[in-house]
């Protein structure tokens, strides 16, 4: 938190410094530079180069998440005000689906994950050009992750 923010800023506050749908504007703008889908995937596969990484003890064959051909491990931490998300994934592609819904959904209220449908997707042509295994893996994410923000409500 920076100092200009008091800690007891409420939900809010949090939500109007992290707007997933102006986030996702932003990822269209971001992925429209490049009109060549192989020019996109490496887009892709460089932001899930730059994902933190996880260390051992939390890459668990309990942490993994279900329905991805890949491993992933997701982990999701906070409350119904701010929800934080880390993962990260054995394939190179795939950990740059999830730099992308991390981008969008951390740092939200588990209000605004559960009310935001991820534009994105078709938007930036995933939805053509996913093979099925990658949309199911995607499609597995976001729905641990909004099942997640929706207990949390």
């Amino acid at each position: 938190m920076d100092s200009a923010t008091p800690k007891h800023a409420g939900s809010e506050d949090r939500e109007a410094r992290h707007d997933p749908v102006a986030v996702q504007k932003e990822i269209v703008e971001d992925f429209s530079l490049f009109p060549e889908w192989l020019d996109r995937y490496q887009y892709l596969i460089d932001l899930g180069r730059k994902l933190p990484p996880l260390s051992e003890v939390e890459m668990r064959d309990d942490k993994l998440l279900a329905g991805c051909q890949s491993k992933v491990w997701l982990y999701q931490e906070g409350d119904a005000d701010c929800t934080t998300i880390r993962a990260n994934s054995d394939a190179a592609i795939v950990s740059g689906l999830i730099a992308l819904l991390i981008k969008v959904y951390s740092g939200c209220s588990a209000r605004q994950i559960a009310d935001t449908e991820p534009f994105f997707i078709d938007a930036i042509g995933l939805t053509e050009h996913l093979s099925p295994t990658r949309a199911n893996g995607l499609h597995a994410m976001l729905n641990a992750i909004k099942s997640h923000a929706k207990r949390l409500l």
